[in-house]
């Protein structure tokens, strides 16, 4: 009965949000963490790059890794976000020793989003982050 009342208070959010981000579960092999993230452009125009920056907190909270990258686009190779299309991208954080715990908890924040012809989206208004389903 909780799920489908989370859906609809998201629901006002969702709807203004031009780039819907899904943070899913971590996943920690030795000193490795990989955060999938799934994207969804709903902005009517391509998305050029993005780059964000993912925090690693443990159980307690405290933060035990972070790591900035462009996650869309950001050089020849990778072409950016059209309208409507869907990508994933996983953030690999690496410690400088093994994670004590596996238990992590990935925190996202974007710090830039460039659209079609260089113009800069509202990070704030223009990009909901949805964390992983436990």
């Amino acid at each position: 009965m909780k799920f489908p009342l989370a859906i609809l208070l998201l629901c006002p959010l969702l709807a203004s949000a031009q780039l819907v981000v899904t943070v899913n579960q971590s996943k920690v092999v030795g000193q490795k963490a990989v955060v999938p993230l799934t994207f969804t452009n709903s902005f009517g125009e391509k998305v050029e790059s993005a780059r964000a920056v993912v925090f690693l907190l443990d159980e307690h909270g405290k933060m035990v890794g972070q790591s900035t990258k462009w996650v869309i686009g950001g050089s020849r190779d990778n072409r950016g976000l059209a309208p409507g299309a869907t990508n994933a991208f996983h953030f690999v954080i690496e410690g400088v020793k093994p994670f004590a715990t596996t238990k992590l908890t990935a925190k996202v924040s974007f710090n830039r989003v460039v659209l079609s012809g260089g113009k800069l989206a509202d990070v704030a208004k223009d990009v909901s982050i949805i964390p992983a389903a436990k």
